[in-house]
């Protein structure tokens, strides 16, 4: 009998707190190849980020919502090993990049999204890659990484950013859904195009993308029509890209001479799979990322995995 009446009570302030709205939110985001496998640390080793989003003010007939968003972030690259200490044995190099960026997300009323935003940084040693790696590295107990003298020169990085997202398709229960998913950055750090399919699988029926902490949307004021949502969810995403180009692999347009640079590969293959839910004011995620090889003559011409971490915290 206790046991059912907590039970109860648990439900019942779930649903209370599932009634609320909070229109602004802040994010933490870490991948890193050590949360999918404690023995790998190359290539895309660490991606740190910082985000803070806030409904904006939204005048528009079609549009449900309209979410800025901040970001502090940054890439870290490493050839197949940390410690490199032949620059020949470099199958790709160093590299690090910080950045901020702004964006502005909107997500409209028939069920799509279309994010646009604009990236300012910096490339090289003054992304602090180094320094940064030392610190993790530091942290878990491993060696110093050797070969950072050797990564891509100092260049200001410039890149603009836009996704689509169309919702597509659901079962007739809302506990399975596709979404056609798109990016396309363009600028100084990467250029590329990507498409694929964002699919969703719950126990409970699954949110519209427009308020889903699937597509970072679950934020709501007393202007929308929907209110933050108990969610959990399975999902995949598989896609394609193309690149044209990458300076964290083939140095800056506007420096030359780099130590050590790579090849790019155009054509791309890559999935993420993992699972995201909600407690209280906070969302959680862990995935698991896959990405077929950026460059040639690379070691471990298999591919690349790393997991990533995600936390939220939403608030007024």
């Amino acid at each position: 009998m206790k046991k059912n009446i907590l039970f109860l009570l648990i439900t019942i302030s779930t649903s209370l707190l599932s009634q609320n709205k909070y229109a602004k939110e802040f994010s933490f985001v870490n991948d890193n190849d050590l949360y999918s496998s404690a023995s790998r640390d190359r290539y895309y080793t660490n991606g740190m980020f910082f985000m803070y989003k806030y409904l904006g003010e939204n005048n528009s007939s079609t549009i449900e919502k309209k979410i800025f968003e901040f970001q502090l972030g940054h890439h870290m690259y490493t050839p197949y090993k940390a410690l490199v200490y032949n620059i020949n044995e470099h199958d790709r190099p160093f590299a690090g990049y910080l950045f901020g960026s702004f964006g502005i997300n909107r997500a409209y009323k028939n069920n799509t999204i279309f994010n646009t935003s604009i990236q300012l940084g910096v490339i090289g040693p003054s992304a602090f890659g180094k320094e940064l790696q030392k610190v993790i590295h530091d942290m878990y107990g491993f060696e110093e990484a050797i070969g950072w003298e050797h990564q891509i020169k100092d260049a200001i990085g410039i890149n603009f950013q836009a996704d689509y997202n169309k919702h597509l398709v659901a079962d007739s229960s809302n506990h399975f859904d596709i979404t056609w998913i798109n990016n396309a950055k363009f600028g100084s750090i990467y250029t590329d195009i990507t498409t694929g399919f964002y699919t969703r699988l719950s126990f409970e029926p699954l949110q519209k993308i427009i308020n889903s902490i699937a597509f970072n949307t679950a934020i709501n004021n007393e202007s929308t029509s929907f209110v933050r949502a108990v969610e959990s969810f399975f999902f995949i995403k598989p896609f394609i890209t193309y690149a044209f180009y990458d300076a964290t692999l083939q140095g800056s347009i506007f420096t030359d001479n780099n130590p050590v640079t790579g090849e790019i590969v155009n054509l791309r293959y890559g999935f993420e799979i993992g699972y995201k839910f909600t407690v209280n004011r906070f969302n959680f995620g862990y995935i698991v990322n896959y990405q077929t090889k950026k460059s040639e003559g690379l070691k471990y011409p298999s591919g690349n995995t790393y997991g990533t971490i995600q936390l939220n915290y939403q608030f007024n």
